[in-house]
């Protein structure tokens, strides 16, 4: 197939002997060719390959005399195989005799070398067939390296495009958090290196209720909500700072060499122009207002990553939250509120720790009936054991349990616990029965009445035995929530017992609505 495709192309015959040309057209066709062009200066050449400039690879091959008047031999040899598109054109030189041998190592440029007086038929077949499959060769490498470069091409494109993606936010294009943090860092080591002394204020935006859009009117107006407050936010900065999305609805907004005067005035701006702002759908106007939280970047402060700039920054911003929203406000580790997120997170690994590796303990404290002097049951309570020894009390670590989610494994690791404790005791101590208080917080927790029921039923302990308390606040709070439970935990037999009453809403109409066994 590729045999007949390539004789269906055209020969360039450039001689001067009429003779010899038609001797070597004689021998072209009895080996299948047809098409011939014929030039008999160097001139008439290169009209003819003009001719075929868009289509160099119609031409099969030159035959070319090496006495053409107006021709380099070697020039227009080297010329023919030099072709940038890929299309080389081969050639057979004629030499007269004794001319062959000054002839150089030609086979580099696709031209051999036939003794015009002497040669044969077959020696000009073989050459044909020769140079024909070398410059196939050729044509299909030039291919291979043509693709190569496209698929390197594309490949550096592609990269290009991983690396852009890899530090920008694909949405909205802007910085993500990654690529926020290497910034600080770099600032944080120029300054660790003390070449320069350097301030820099960090704003954390945070848009108000920005969920209710999304359900709402689904994700793509949100992502539609998102580009619009960041196309504000970049109008009202005017290419000032370093502007980067770090949440679905959270954004940073880094300012070099800035002092906090400057931040709030920064951050005044975008609240101001965000919050005069109306996003139509439709006929629906949606108002933007943000919350934003400010941090500074000193260098009397001993800063050592960026994320605790961004840490201050949140949690600054979580405090205009918490006043109103729709504000700005500067981080200060002073606030009240502040130092209970610190102990909060100072808490959560050591409850953590105690949960898994059995450092909670139970004390249990006697109920003495008043009449008789004699102890009527006992009430659980918790405690912790520090690595160095020390107990800690409840209410040392059991507010930040219930605030960071905690809670609820406490609740359960109490009530295994104390069912277990009474399961073990000997026949003879049968008659104990405990006192089980549960957070505010174990009503929500589904688990908890599985639990219940299972530890009862592979114990073997009386329901009866044990009485759960929670907190008049804690259940008035959650009304039908904490019925319902109620109901169902004493319908396996247990108590319940209402504690701290009077200290909360202190109505006894709650009381007569819920089906409790004590009040305390």
């Amino acid at each position: 197939m590729l045999r007949d495709s390539i004789k269906r192309k055209m020969i360039i015959i450039a001689e001067t002997n009429d003779i010899l040309v038609a001797k070597l057209i004689q021998q072209f066709k009895e080996l299948g060719y047809e098409g011939f062009e014929f030039a008999k200066s160097g001139q008439e050449i290169y009209s003819i390959l003009r001719q075929f400039y868009e289509t160099p690879e119609s031409i099969a091959l030159i035959v070319l005399a090496d006495d053409l008047p107006d021709c380099s031999l070697k020039e227009l040899s080297h010329a023919l195989s030099n072709n940038e598109s890929g299309v080389f054109i081969p050639s057979i030189a004629l030499i007269n005799k004794g001319a062959a041998a000054n002839d150089s190592a030609s086979l580099s440029h696709s031209r051999i070398s036939l003794s015009k007086q002497t040669y044969t038929a077959i020696e000009l077949g073989l050459a044909v067939n020769f140079l024909l499959f070398i410059n196939n060769e050729r044509h299909l490498r030039h291919k291979q390296q043509e693709k190569l470069l496209t698929e390197l091409s594309e490949r550096k494109v592609v990269d290009a495009k991983l690396k852009y993606l890899v530090a920008h936010d694909e949405l909205t294009g802007l910085l993500n958090r990654n690529s926020l943090e290497q910034h600080i860092r770099l600032t944080l080591n120029r300054n660790n290196g003390k070449t320069f002394k350097q301030d820099g204020v960090l704003l954390f935006i945070d848009i108000d209720r920005f969920s209710l859009i999304n359900e709402l009117e689904g994700f793509e107006v949100g992502d539609r909500f998102l580009v619009e407050v960041i196309r504000l936010i970049r109008e009202t900065l005017n290419n000032s700072g370093l502007l980067a999305r770090i949440g679905s609805d959270e954004f940073c907004l880094y300012f070099e060499n800035k002092s906090i005067t400057d931040a709030v005035d920064w951050a005044e701006r975008i609240r101001r122009s965000l919050d005069s702002f109306r996003f139509m759908i439709g006929k629906i106007a949606y108002s933007i207002t943000v919350s934003i939280g400010i941090s500074s970047l000193k260098s009397t402060k001993c800063i050592l990553h960026p994320s605790e700039l961004i840490s201050q920054a949140h949690q600054a911003c979580c405090m205009a939250k918490t006043n109103g929203r729709n504000l700005v406000w500067q981080y200060n580790n002073q606030e009240s509120i502040i130092k209970e997120r610190h102990r909060d997170f100072y808490w959560v690994p050591i409850i953590r720790d105690a949960l898994l590796n059995q450092h909670l303990f139970l004390v249990f404290q006697p109920i003495i009936n008043l009449v008789t002097g004699d102890v009527s049951h006992y009430e659980v309570l918790l405690r912790l054991k520090a690595d160095d020894g020390i107990v800690i009390m409840p209410s040392e670590f059991i507010p930040a349990a219930e605030r960071m989610g905690l809670i609820h494994g406490i609740d359960l690791w109490v009530v295994e616990a104390a069912i277990d404790y009474l399961a073990a005791l000997p026949d003879s101590l049968s008659h104990i029965s405990l006192t089980i208080n549960l957070s505010s917080f174990a009503f929500q927790d589904k688990a908890l009445l599985p639990t219940i029921k299972q530890k009862l039923n592979m114990t073997w302990v009386s329901a009866e035995r044990i009485t759960f308390e929670i907190t008049e606040t804690a259940a008035v709070d959650n009304f039908q929530q904490t019925s319902l439970m109620i109901n169902q935990i004493r319908a396996l037999g247990c108590r319940f017992a209402l504690d701290d009453f009077g200290t909360g809403y202190s109505s006894f109409n709650y009381l007569k609505k819920f089906p409790v066994d004590y009040v305390k």
